[in-house]
């Protein structure tokens, strides 16, 4: 019994002395089959990956729950929209608490409340529930609007889009690489149509233009340009102007529409009956 408990363990000490650490290329080899390739579209499809990885992907969006913020939109005549938003990621659900709204729905006097719960819009004033179709469809436009422009560039990974890089474009001291996207569309409907300058340096949309197809906005394009701010481990454009414009990015003499998101705070322990009316 004695030589048969040496003749393990000497047999289990030539197996460790034989093993060796794996190279950096064969951890690299294991990671890789771990993990399997992203296959792209093309290169429009490439570089919105890897802006998407840069400003924080949807899954970090999920990670945080909720959201919280406050929306201003300003219109050039200087008629405002002040909004409490509060979203919850999963599910897209979406609210709005308007103290001010001189531009959406102003006739309406009073504090405005809008919400989505995951299958209904819905609408109060001053605590009253409004079943006025014509106010509803607004909330249902504005409550996915809203919720888009926050998280639209995680949702640009979304599944039934369409990339294709257009050209490289040269702006002042700038460069970028030109990526148009596109929706596929249901029931031959027209979808909007975006078009992502991505700074070649910074790796970030510096500006982008877009249609508004449920407005009819389809021809002639608004131009967006994005200020960032780094809240936590995102990248978030907090500030927002546009214009009308054309597919050349022309910065024309009208005057600007300004929108800006402050006081942001993800995590607030928001649940599915807050978003209820």
């Amino acid at each position: 019994m004695k030589y048969k408990t040496i003749a393990i363990a000497s047999g289990l000490l030539l197996l460790l002395t034989s093993c060796k650490n794996p190279s950096e290329k064969e951890l690299k080899a294991t990671k890789t089959l771990s993990e399997p390739a992203i296959t792209f579209q093309n290169k429009g499809h490439e570089l919105i990956h890897k802006l998407v990885q840069k400003v924080g992907d949807y899954q970090t969006l999920r990670n945080k729950k909720d959201v919280v913020y406050t929306y201003t939109y300003r219109v050039p005549d200087g008629k405002t929209d002040v909004s409490t938003e509060k979203y919850i990621f999963d599910g897209e659900l979406s609210y709005g608490e308007y103290k001010q709204h001189q531009r959406t729905l102003p006739h309406l006097e009073g504090t405005m409340e809008q919400g989505f719960n995951g299958q209904e819009f819905w609408l109060k004033l001053n605590g009253e529930t409004i079943t006025d179709t014509t106010a509803l469809k607004r909330v249902a436009f504005a409550r996915p609007t809203n919720f888009y422009w926050f998280t639209m560039f995680q949702k640009l990974l979304d599944p039934g889009l369409n990339y294709e890089y257009l050209d490289k474009k040269t702006i002042g001291p700038k460069t970028y690489d030109i990526v148009s996207i596109s929706f596929e569309s249901k029931n031959n409907k027209p979808t909007d149509i975006y078009q992502l300058y991505i700074n070649e340096e910074s790796g970030l949309v510096d500006q982008f233009l877009f249609t508004v197809a449920d407005f009819g906005v389809i021809e002639t394009p608004f131009l967006m340009q994005l200020e960032y701010e780094q809240i936590e481990d995102l990248l978030i454009p907090t500030k927002r102007k546009y214009k009308k414009s054309n597919w050349d990015a022309l910065v024309t003499n009208d005057p600007w529409i300004e929108v800006s998101w402050t006081n942001i705070k993800f995590n607030n322990g928001l649940s599915p009956e807050d978003f209820e009316k």
